[in-house]
């Protein structure tokens, strides 16, 4: 029998990496890497973008909404349109929230506002070369005059003793012959609303409601709203549209925001306070359109007695957003113009 025989053989020598194959390696990698890197800054610019957009027209459809609401409800009155109006209150002129006055009036980029806020760099101030608009109404939620004891009285009873009416508040009577605009100066169990002039602030010349006004004594010129019904009483608003600083800074720059300023009644005391409506409104540009012309002109170009006569605004606006999102690193704006009609002056 032959003997076994095994043959053992050494193993082959193991193989390295070369140089070159590691350097084609290194730089696949790094070709794999850079384009995922491109694809997440891409899809980060994107949703940047996509985010700074939808905050634009977030914005734009606040702040259209709710001035578009007080534009359309501007130099409206509970009674006819048109009427002439008597003002007791005391140098109406002197305080803008008391002055009807057509009920709207615009101011270009250029025109200061009369009682503030004025032009500034600080918080709540204007912007320069913006345009502003101020809008006087009655409150659509008229309160129908039930009684006014004699023409001399300075009492009007209302049918709703549950209303919004408080000791200070401006407010307007009217009816189909005039309206007239007084101070009240206290409300009694909710339906005697008192004007009775020599008393608050600003006051009543006198308790005359009649048009003309006459403020040479205290009854004026006598007028009785309750021998002429139907007669309406309501609370007066008056605001005002504005593009002001709102303190912040975003990109290196003072951030702008949409104002609303209002009156405010504490206590019976009247204040103007400056409301932040939405930020991010770089720039507003109102036209208007008067009964019977053919095209819109700015609020310079309109005669203080046509304002009387503005029966639409157009409103463009410049929102932009807080990043940086484009190639240029600006940040991204949108303009976009909203015609809006009085109702009031519908034709």
């Amino acid at each position: 029998m032959n003997p076994i025989r095994f043959q053992f053989r050494s193993p082959a020598p193991m193989r390295g990496v070369t140089l070159i194959e590691l350097m084609v390696a290194l730089v696949l990698g790094l070709i794999v890497t850079g384009a995922a890197l491109t694809l997440f800054v891409t899809n980060r610019k994107t949703y940047t973008a996509s985010e700074s957009l939808g905050r634009i027209q977030e914005s734009q459809r606040t702040a259209f909404e709710l001035m578009s609401r007080d534009v359309r409800e501007g130099a409206g009155n509970a009674c006819e349109k048109g009427l002439s109006v008597a003002n007791v209150v005391n140098s109406p002129s002197g305080n803008w929230y008391t002055d009807f006055a057509g009920g709207i009036k615009g101011y270009d980029g250029g025109t200061d506002f009369s009682g503030g806020p004025l032009f500034g760099t600080t918080k709540f101030l204007r912007v320069a070369g913006t345009d502003a608009i101020e809008l006087k109404s009655s409150v659509s939620s008229g309160l129908a005059v039930v009684t006014m004891p004699g023409h001399t009285s300075s009492d009007i009873k209302v049918n709703d003793p549950n209303n919004d009416l408080h000791d200070g508040d401006i407010a307007m009577v009217c009816n189909f012959d005039h309206a007239a605009i007084f101070q009240i100066t206290n409300v009694n169990l909710g339906v005697n609303v008192v004007h009775n002039n020599g008393t608050g602030t600003p006051g009543n010349c006198s308790k005359g409601l009649g048009f003309p006004t006459d403020c040479t004594d205290t009854n004026g010129n006598a007028y009785d709203f309750g021998d002429h019904q139907p007669a309406v009483l309501a609370k007066l608003r008056a605001t005002r549209w504005y593009i002001g600083y709102n303190g912040r800074t975003y990109n290196g720059q003072p951030s702008r925001s949409l104002y609303l300023s209002n009156v405010k009644n504490t206590g019976g005391t009247l204040s103007v306070v400056n409301n932040e409506i939405t930020q991010g409104v770089r720039d507003m540009q109102l036209t208007y359109l008067v009964q019977g012309a053919s095209s819109y002109v700015g609020a310079s170009a309109i005669a203080t007695a046509d304002w009387a006569k503005v029966v639409a605004v157009s409103i463009d606006m410049v929102m932009e957003g807080e990043d940086k999102v484009g190639t240029d690193q600006a940040v991204l704006q949108r303009g976009l113009q909203h015609i809006v009609t009085l109702r009031n002056r519908a034709l």
